[in-house]
């Protein structure tokens, strides 16, 4: 696809991107909430909340539901898990109309969303019935019909875009149901909150590129580069967190005062006891809870010190590249929004800290990681070289049909 090209979208296709970017920033943060206040596990089984759609309201609704035998009923959190549950479907709902609307007019396009859709549709009522390996298959099919046909379209309608973005979606709610499967299995949690950010990723590219505001900049290439490292630093350090968070390592260094002997030193040395091969050991066996963590002190502190690190390395990036943008006039807004997201992001990471996590602090600290996202993709997504939007944007295609 032409950078100047603009794609040829049905008139609300923009409308709904934005929409399905506002849902997917709420359902992370929601999520978030979910994970952070313990409430993961609150209903044992999936998609249903022991047994109900919704969930239930009293201990006695539950006597002699299987899930019971798993785990009791926790009302006060049951709620949170059910409410996300409801949120991701929305969510998929809005990004297969999205997918529709950007495949209708490719051959064999809707065929292959629909397809793809009532596979894994298919797959819920066996997985419900406890055929999980089969209901897996059968999603993964449908996951596989959606990329290969992405591969071979272009971009020109966001066709191929939609439809990674409907995968992104289908993947997100294998690893939920993976994640109580699975009993908070801490690789499925990290890829669960990564598949939400590549996610709202794509939206923010998807919903930039159809309402076409582009920033015409010489400079274009070289930033675009510098912005995908910046990307890549980000992405590297929500992967840490999300460790972190999965391994209950928030607090291995100590926390709950004001010491320096928590921050930002851990557990009074600059250096302490670690372990770093127990700590990243990505995959252990299935069948054990780790809701709590599993982990001993040594190991944990190795991801927190990881964590810690990496975030020096994200800081120091994002604040260089802020005050590289800064130098460009018509860059000016932008690169004071990431500079200043930065230094909340740092102080929100301290206070997470000094507090013992309270929950509102440790949500806007996952806040704060869709809020950078958003600013760099919307970058990616803006940002062009002068010829881009020259000669060959008179031959471009006219942004919007009528469907």
């Amino acid at each position: 696809m032409s950078l100047s090209a603009r794609p040829v979208l049905h008139r609300n296709f923009h409308r709904l991107a934005w929409f399905a970017l506002i849902m997917t920033a709420s359902t992370i943060m929601f999520g978030s909430f979910v994970r952070l206040s313990d409430a993961g596990l609150s209903c044992p089984d999936w998609p249903t909340c022991y047994g109900r759609v919704t969930w239930p309201q009293h201990a006695e609704e539950v006597i002699g539901h299987e899930a019971a035998k798993i785990r009791p009923l926790e009302t006060h959190k049951a709620w949170r898990e059910q409410v996300h549950r409801f949120l991701a479907g929305a969510l998929g709902i809005e990004i297969l109309t999205l997918a529709l609307l950007a495949t209708r007019r490719r051959r064999w396009g809707s065929t292959a969303v629909i397809t793809a859709c009532v596979l894994v549709a298919t797959g819920i009522p066996l997985y419900m019935m406890g055929m999980h390996v089969p209901a897996s298959i059968i999603a993964l099919i449908g996951e596989a019909i959606l990329l290969i046909a992405a591969l071979r379209w272009t971009n020109i309608d966001l066709a191929r875009a939609a439809l990674l973005t409907l995968a992104v979606v289908i993947f997100q709610a294998l690893l939920g149901m993976w994640t109580v499967t699975w009993l908070l299995k801490p690789i499925v949690v990290m890829g669960h909150l990564l598949g939400g950010m590549l996610m709202f990723g794509l939206l923010v590219w998807m919903a930039w590129r159809a309402t076409h505001m582009p920033i015409t900049l010489a400079e274009a290439p070289k930033l675009k580069w510098l912005i995908r490292a910046g990307v890549a630093v980000l992405v590297a350090q929500i992967a840490l967190g999300g460790w972190v968070s999965a391994n209950y390592a928030a607090l291995a260094c100590g926390g709950g005062s004001a010491s320096l002997d928590n921050f930002p030193r851990c557990v009074s040395q600059w250096w302490p006891p670690h372990d770093f091969k127990e700590g990243f050991t990505l995959w252990r066996g299935i069948g054990v809870d780790y809701e709590g963590g599993v982990l001993d002190g040594a190991s944990r502190i190795a991801i927190q010190m990881a964590h810690r690190m990496m975030a020096i390395v994200v800081a120091v990036y994002l604040l260089w590249l802020s005050v590289r943008l800064f130098r460009l006039p018509s860059m000016r807004g932008w690169a004071s929004a990431l500079g200043l997201l930065v230094v909340l992001q740092i102080t929100l990471g301290i206070l997470n800290v000094k507090l013992a996590v309270p929950l509102e602090v440790a949500v806007a600290h996952s806040g704060g990681a869709v809020a950078l996202l958003f600013v760099l993709v919307t970058l990616l997504a803006r940002l062009r070289a002068p010829d881009a939007e020259g000669g060959k944007a008179g031959a471009a295609s006219p942004a919007v049909q009528a469907g």
